[in-house]
């Protein structure tokens, strides 16, 4: 018998969401199918079975949130030659750290009426049942009634096998009245209500009712993690520079007219490639900091920052230094599109050695982001607009943007970080030297 546990897709995963089983009991499996998709915060994978047997039991169901990595979410029997029924009935005995979320499935088996044997992970001797254990819910969906003073028990469940999820609660809190009035204990709820602690915006005297709360899912979550620690940890300045553009531009437009139909190459395009070659001509800027010591690394790996539904992720354009400007369009479209579609692999998203951040299609002049740990530095691009600027004696015109370099200065120190914008400014004002 052999438990498939929750994989943790990436380093820094600590739970997922169980979205879909490719499989049901009964269905026997080889190593490297598809049996199941995980969503992470930000990206659906496949889960490949890397035993071979017969499904014996679905521990976890589809829509199952909050599920810690090395949960066991399934079991395989190894022999096939036995029946599914044979293999279901020795379901009950084995222990099971997630008995809340991987529940909702069981209780429509008339073969899970038996407790189950002793060995629980948390091993105490109590056995007894209370009638809150049978409810099915999911974590949000139970911390949500809690909070609410809303009785699972009077809710019918329409997530997978009738477990109550969050959808649920919102209903429930609209026809709250309704719901409880038939109830002997009315005035219970009505009494727990007012010894809630108050939410921290009612707490500094926001009035309740006046606001919509959206709960966090794990994108948001993840991101105000990590840019809360590297705000808070990372000594970090900006340095900004103003660049003339109208050369890039006359460049772009000369290389799509020799691209033809084949690539449409655009600004940020031509930025990745003038940051990763400013990188390889100065490597100091081309660095992580670590415990042990400054990290230097071989390549320019450019983390691009891409906004999707409910947040932002930056794909990487791996050893950019290497890549032509149509090769790196190409790159980013397929990776920008499949972010976007949140099927992006873990290594298309994670690492990289610097970021770039460009919200001039918004029309935003200027701008400072955060730090994507452990990277030293991180570039924000802003619009290129029409400016006065001096030739000599004279005042001219150009199209002219503003870059910030966020730099880590336990890494990228003041004089590091100008090195590098100079370099990154003569290759965006005279696109040639790219090439040199």
């Amino acid at each position: 018998m052999t438990d498939v546990l929750m994989p943790a897709l990436s380093p820094t995963m600590e739970e997922g969401t169980l979205a879909k089983w490719h499989v049901k009991v009964g269905d026997a499996v080889r190593s490297g199918d598809v049996i199941a998709e995980i969503e992470t915060d930000k990206a659906t994978m496949e889960v490949e079975a890397v035993d071979e047997g017969v499904v014996e039991a679905l521990l976890v169901p589809e829509g199952t949130e909050e599920v810690k990595v090395n949960t066991p979410i399934a079991r395989l029997k190894g022999e096939a030659t036995e029946s599914p029924s044979a293999l279901r009935g020795g379901d009950g005995g084995e222990p099971s750290p997630p008995p809340a979320s991987a529940s909702p499935a069981k209780p429509a088996d008339t073969q899970q009426t038996p407790p189950p044997p002793a060995p629980l992970p948390q091993g105490g001797g109590a056995r007894t049942e209370r009638p809150t254990d049978r409810i099915f819910a999911s974590p949000l969906a139970r911390r949500l009634a809690e909070q609410g003073g809303i009785d699972l028990a009077q809710i019918k469940g329409s997530g997978p096998h009738g477990r109550i999820i969050r959808r649920d609660l919102d209903v429930a809190a609209g026809a709250k009245p309704a719901a409880v009035a038939p109830q002997a204990a009315t005035p219970k709820p009505a009494a727990a209500e007012p010894a809630q602690v108050k939410s921290p915006l009612e707490q500094m005297g926001v009035a309740p009712g006046s606001y919509d709360l959206v709960p966090l899912d794990g994108m948001k979550k993840t991101i105000a993690r990590r840019m809360t620690d590297s705000f808070r940890d990372v000594p970090h300045f900006p340095l900004t520079l103003d660049i003339e553009l109208d050369a890039l531009l006359a460049a772009r437009a000369k290389i799509n007219g020799l691209l033809g139909n084949e690539a449409r190459v655009s600004v940020n395009d031509m930025l990745i490639k003038a940051a990763a070659i400013a990188l390889k001509r100065q490597p100091d800027a081309n660095a992580s900091y670590t415990p042990e010591g400054i990290a230097h690394h071989h390549h320019a790996d450019i983390a691009v920052a891409v906004a999707i539904d409910g947040g932002l992720i930056t794909p990487i354009v791996r050893a950019a230094e290497t890549k032509g400007v149509a090769e790196i369009s190409r790159e980013m479209k397929d990776l920008a599109e499949r972010a976007r579609a949140r099927k992006l692999k873990p290594e298309e998203f994670q690492g990289g050695t610097f970021s770039i951040s460009n919200l001039g299609m918004f029309g935003i002049r200027n701008f400072a982001s955060i730090i994507n740990e452990p990277q030293g530095a991180i570039l924000s691009v802003g619009a290129g607009e029409k400016r006065p600027v001096a030739r000599g004696d004279t005042l001219a015109v150009a199209t002219v943007m503003s870059v910030t370099l966020t730099c880590d200065h336990r890494v990228v120190d003041g004089a590091i970080g100008a090195r590098w914008l100079g370099v990154f400014k003569a290759l965006v004002e005279d696109p040639i030297t790219m090439i040199v």
